[in-house]
């Protein structure tokens, strides 16, 4: 049974410093004097004034105290059969007012099986649980947040959605796995968001982007972006279907191997990249005009530097937006395997880039690089390739 509102958690709470945020944000019932009472807590550090609105209707509605001047605020009400639906209505200092869920009034997003196969390596679809998904919960529209940060203190979604304050969504933290999570009501495709990360020990501040990312921001911008890759409608049925029944050691492969960055550009070479969709009307022809049977693709996964050619990988799972958003690379896969081209891909892991945005030191310790410089890096060409 919890009681009264800690000044220890007050405190780590607005410090940004608070590992399980869940234990205290949200609706919880509580015991004061004998009785029971739902409490209902939030931060909102740039809010004036914080009001529950319960159920559907919109008159049955009750202030929120501030409990922490830096915006912590604090409802009670009876406790009834049951802990009531709610949500919350806030306006700002600037006396701008909104209504949305509460995020802490959500159970867990990952089941307890999902957590087991994540933490002992063993998840075949590991970006389906991490990273970011839009979703619906209980018929409220949304995204679910996952990464996994094991050596850090606290997590939090940053985004214009909460003005890029760590203090505002702070993540559940997962136990032992290392993983945090949160789902943020309201929070759709589009929005642009980091990982605001602070390091256990340190307390050093990091801002990194979403290692399972589907999309990201143009350089030099460095933000992910909520993407739902879901919905495209493959039109390549008889090529899977045939390539399934041939081997590749007995059939002829003749090989074409391009990067789509300087394959052709607009304007003489010195415009804007050509989209996914407009290579697939220039490339494919021409590839299939010269008589080969596969496209080879250098790195098209995300890379923050141009003169890399790809080769320096931030975002494994999203094709560069370079080119355009991730169902141009559908397109541009669907269109080669129509005309009876398959498709290789170059995955790279060993020309590690040390952007602070990335995935070096990511939650303070060396998670994705080696440890020791000389080992972290491998200056050798070094692809692996993936057939499509």
């Amino acid at each position: 049974m919890k009681t009264t509102l800690r000044k220890q958690d007050l405190d780590l709470l607005v410090g940004a410093r608070h590992w399980d945020p869940f234990s205290v944000l949200g609706p919880h019932v509580l015991e004061e004097k004998g009785k029971r009472f739902v409490s209902v807590r939030v931060i909102q550090p740039r809010a004036r004034e914080v009001q529950v609105v319960r159920g559907s209707g919109a008159t049955r509605r009750a202030s929120m105290s501030r409990v922490h001047p830096d915006g912590v605020f604090e409802a009670l009400f009876p406790l009834d059969a049951e802990i009531f639906p709610y949500r919350l209505e806030i306006t700002g200092s600037d006396g701008y007012r909104w209504t949305q869920h509460d995020p802490y009034a959500f159970g867990t997003v990952l089941t307890d099986f999902d957590i087991h196969l994540l933490s002992e390596g063993s998840h075949l679809a590991q970006y389906e649980k991490l990273g970011s998904h839009v979703v619906d919960i209980g018929g409220t529209r949304g995204t679910a947040f996952a990464v996994w940060a094991p050596n850090a203190e606290r997590v939090s979604v940053v985004c214009n959605f909460n003005h890029w304050d760590g203090r505002v969504h702070p993540m559940r933290n997962r136990g032992a796995s290392g993983i945090w999570e949160i789902f943020l009501p309201g929070v759709v495709e589009e929005e642009v968001y980091k990982y605001e990360i602070r390091a256990r020990g340190t307390g050093e501040l990091l801002a990194k982007t979403d290692p399972f990312g589907f999309r990201f921001e143009l350089p030099p911008r460095t933000g992910t972006i909520v993407c739902d890759i879901e919905g495209y409608e493959w039109g390549d049925a008889p090529w899977m279907e045939s390539r399934a029944q041939r081997s590749i050691l007995e059939a002829p492969m003749a090989v074409y191997e391009v990067h789509l960055g300087s394959w052709k550009r607009k304007e003489g070479g010195e415009g804007p990249y050509l989209s996914y969709r407009e290579l697939a009307d220039d490339l494919v022809p021409y590839v299939k005009g010269m008589g080969y049977t596969h496209i080879e693709l250098l790195p098209v996964a995300e890379h923050p530097f141009d003169g890399s050619w790809g080769y320096q990988v931030l975002g494994y799972f999203a094709p560069t937006s370079r080119h355009g958003r991730p169902e141009g690379f559908m397109e541009f896969v669907d269109r080669c395997h129509r005309e009876g081209i398959g498709v290789i891909v170059d995955w790279v892991p060993a020309h590690f880039p040390r952007d602070a945005h990335g995935l070096a030191h990511f939650d303070g310790t060396h998670l994705y690089e080696h440890a020791d410089p000389r080992r972290g890096e491998q200056r050798e060409w070094g692809t692996l390739i993936f057939n499509y």
